[in-house]
């Protein structure tokens, strides 16, 4: 993950709202038909930039906002929690969340599949994490040429990531290629 890792230092891009219009919360939300959610987990939730919308879809629950990222967990602490305190920021492996089996109604990843360097390890860490029935969803950019986004030779295709999901024993997989630089996948354990 190291040469791909998003920079800290560019940690302003992370929470630009026009984020919210590229990929839509509600428009997830709407894909995911999940029925009363208790908790959720955002990996890779760098500011919790995410965790924020999908904080308000668990109401009573807790979003566990896991990062490798020591700066990017005291930054929630310190500008996410006080406003929002169902979101729990917590510090992660490269492929570990530290969570016990089952705990999760969802897991989710957005713009952090092009950063794994074994994407394998942490989709098994994911099923781990989920409940039985439980879902996950993954956005990514889209393999194209794009002025924004990192490079195009590190992003992947949704089928590479339908594949990797696949072989780790998810199942029920879909592909929506219907927002405009990114694709979503869903998936169920």
């Amino acid at each position: 993950m190291h040469e791909n890792i998003f920079d800290p230092k560019k940690l302003h891009k992370l929470n630009n709202p026009d984020r919210l219009s590229d990929i839509p919360p509600e428009f997830i939300l709407n894909k995911l038909n999940l029925k009363d959610p208790s908790v959720l987990v955002d990996i890779g939730a760098g500011t919790g930039f995410f965790s924020i919308p999908f904080a308000a879809y668990v109401k009573t629950g807790k979003v566990f906002a896991c990062d490798i990222s020591v700066e990017m967990i005291n930054w929630m602490k310190e500008n996410v929690c006080p406003k929002y305190p169902n979101i729990i920021p917590l510090k992660m492996e490269e492929n570990t969340v530290p969570l016990e089996d089952g705990v999760a109604d969802l897991v989710y990843m957005i713009n952090l599949h092009h950063e794994l360097d074994e994407p394998e390890k942490m989709l098994k860490e994911s099923l781990r994490l989920l409940k039985n029935n439980g879902k996950i969803f993954i956005v990514d950019w889209r393999k194209e040429d794009m002025p924004e986004g990192p490079p195009e030779n590190i992003r992947c295709l949704p089928e590479e990531v339908k594949n990797q999901l696949i072989s780790v024993g998810f199942k029920n997989v879909t592909v929506y290629d219907s927002l405009p630089k990114h694709f979503l996948i869903i998936s169920e354990k």
